[in-house]
């Protein structure tokens, strides 16, 4: 089962082993990244500061990451325009 989107920070990436870590906005918790995170994603890489959102697997790792707007990250006042797109953070389910 994988949980409710979250925004978060990435605190650390070593591009050569895939390890990471994000910081979640709404806990402060940090989540290792899956080793899958990255997969069918726009990412190749990610850099310290920088905004992701992202699913938290069964095994607590962050999950499924991708880059999102106001609208993804429903802020309040801005509609959702892809409720059935799983690339878009708000909707769809994760690819099989």
């Amino acid at each position: 089962m994988i949980a409710t989107s979250l925004q978060g920070v990435v605190k650390a990436y070593d591009p050569i082993s895939g390890d990471g870590t994000i910081i979640c906005d709404s806990n402060l918790n940090e989540y290792e990244l899956s080793r899958s995170a990255l997969h069918g994603s726009v990412f190749r890489m990610l850099r310290q500061g920088q905004r992701v959102v992202f699913d938290v697997d069964d095994e607590s790792l962050a999950t499924r990451l991708r880059m999102g707007s106001e609208v993804d990250m429903g802020t309040p006042g801005f509609p959702q325009q892809h409720p059935g797109d799983s690339q878009h953070p708000q909707g769809g389910e994760p690819a099989a």
